[in-house]
């Protein structure tokens, strides 16, 4: 029992990351109906902003008579590099996306290919070949529980995560910018007439789902400092996988469909065999696909529109 609350709570932190990632592939897909295959190289390029930002605040704060304590400094990292990250997602949707509008959707697919190739080859030229070590903000305390080890990183990555993704549901329930997604997400030819403007609902969605993208890509180099300029390859389509199964545009759908693939993850790579994990992942996936086409939380006529 010990064992699998352990694989639970390792599951909780793998699935925070898959959720967060999600978020944004599904808010982009719900409201403008296509797929941002960039989206998990903004994943990569937000990690590297908290990067700049971290080790610049630390140089900062140790040249100056201001000590700041590491966790303000992660705050204010995390702050920040959503911030500027949520720019590099207007940039994305301004230059590859909106020109594409009308344009048949697999134009709008191969651009958000091959935005991806540019940021990963932009971080190559720019940076190197070499991985990075994130900046060791916190220090790891563990805490056993009961037999369960728990450490400090894991208990504030998983708590978070979560913060935010009441946050985004709030912000989208709530606010009048989230009733305007909302409407956009149920009607995108006749929600632009009644004066919602379209371009402007384009770019807050892809900067929201751009500032999460980074909140993960942050929280991922806390649990795992190194970084490198292929990592938003495997997660950033694994995140896909669980927008896709969450159905078109559901927040809670991704982040539940987030969770379940980290939890199918660890707990097949635990009791079978790591080289399975993937196998048994995506072969229930696809099974809960073949009986619920649309995801957990999406409409049966979602698929009608605009393909």
């Amino acid at each position: 029992m010990q064992l699998f609350f352990q694989h639970l709570i390792n599951a909780l932190q793998w699935g925070s990351f898959y959720a967060l990632i999600a978020l944004g592939y599904s808010m982009v897909y719900g409201i403008l109906m296509l797929f941002n295959f960039a989206h998990g190289d903004i994943f990569m390029v937000g990690a590297y902003i908290g990067f700049g930002v971290a080790t610049a605040l630390a140089a900062l704060a140790a040249l100056s008579a201001l000590a700041l304590p590491n966790w303000v400094i992660l705050v204010l990292t995390i702050l920040i590099a959503m911030y500027l990250t949520s720019f590099v997602g207007m940039l994305v949707e301004r230059i590859g996306y909106r020109p594409l509008r009308e344009a048949p959707r697999a134009s709008a697919a191969i651009t958000g290919l091959m935005i991806g190739i540019i940021l990963e080859t932009g971080n190559l030229a720019i940076l190197g070949a070499q991985r990075i070590r994130f900046p060791s903000l916190i220090k790891t305390q563990v805490y056993d529980i009961g037999g369960v080890v728990v450490t400090n990183k894991k208990i504030m990555i998983v708590v978070v995560s979560l913060v935010l993704m009441l946050a985004l549901n709030e912000f989208i329930k709530r606010t009048r910018w989230g009733m305007a997604m909302r409407a956009m997400a149920f009607d995108y030819v006749v929600i632009p007439l009644m004066g919602v403007p379209l371009n402007t609902i384009a770019s807050l969605t892809f900067a929201l789902g751009s500032a999460l993208a980074a909140a993960a890509g942050i929280l991922f180099a806390v649990a795992y400092p190194v970084l490198d300029p292929y990592i938003g390859i495997t997660y950033g389509w694994k995140a896909f996988v669980a927008a896709i199964l969450g159905g078109r545009g559901s927040v809670k759908g991704a982040c539940l469909a987030g969770f379940l693939l980290g939890f199918i993850e660890i707990f097949v790579g635990a009791y079978l065999s790591s080289s399975l994990r993937d196998l048994i992942a995506y072969s229930i996936i696809l099974l809960i696909l073949v009986f619920r086409p649309h995801g957990f939380f999406g409409e049966p006529h979602s698929a009608k529109l605009r393909l």
